[in-house]
């Protein structure tokens, strides 16, 4: 029983982090003033000249920690099914919670990009690590739903991992100058977009073994 307990505190926790990575920028931009969802990325939030960098900072710390409850979770509802696949899918989130997590909350982004201190630099190779490691991740949890014979939900993280490197495309061209002024220089709508479907497979899991 106290297993059982165990399990469901791990799925829900998992559902906490899905939501709050949406809901708590959502909420601390309200107290940016200027900032923009479309234009503009999470980890602006938490530059060091953010009126809401301590708070967004704080919960990317909370994130990486959830995250990191998951990757062993995940392992566990797979291990029986694939212990490489299973172990690799892990590995993925784990590289996310570290990289785009704990090491990006300790390390602030500076507030543009052209001002590149030895934090900010910490910050980018770590939340882009772990940004690229889980975008992986809902192609191996198909793999593993196919091999579980759980054809739906194989479907849904096939889907989702299709339309998540889709936008991660529009997400890297956003970057580039030869785009600028144009409906594809939205960075943080395609950040978000990306993010979302990533997730996507995460919260069917997670709610699926919570109902069972």
């Amino acid at each position: 029983m106290e297993t059982e307990y165990k399990h469901l505190l791990m799925w829900y926790s998992l559902i906490v982090a899905i939501v709050g990575d949406f809901a708590v920028p959502y909420i601390l931009a309200r107290f940016y003033r200027g900032y923009s969802h479309k234009t503009m990325l999470m980890s602006s939030l938490g530059n060091r000249n953010s009126p809401v960098k301590t708070y967004y900072n704080a919960w990317l710390i909370v994130l990486g920690v959830l995250l990191t409850m998951a990757a062993f979770t995940l392992y566990s509802r797979y291990v029986t099914v694939s212990k490489p696949l299973s172990i690799f899918v892990a590995i993925l989130v784990l590289i996310f919670a570290l990289g785009a997590g704990l090491i990006a909350g300790m390390f602030s982004v500076s507030e543009s990009k052209e001002d590149k201190t030895i934090a900010s630099q910490i910050h980018g190779i770590g939340s882009a690590s772990g940004f690229t490691a889980l975008l992986f991740a809902p192609l191996f949890i198909a793999l593993l739903s196919f091999k579980d014979s759980d054809i739906i939900a194989g479907i849904v993280c096939s889907l989702s991992f299709i339309a998540a490197f889709l936008f991660f495309m529009f997400f890297i061209m956003a970057e580039k100058t030869v785009f600028e002024n144009t409906m594809i220089a939205r960075e943080g709508l395609w950040q978000r977009l990306t993010l979302l479907f990533i997730y996507v497979p995460f919260g069917y899991i997670a709610v699926q073994n919570l109902i069972k």
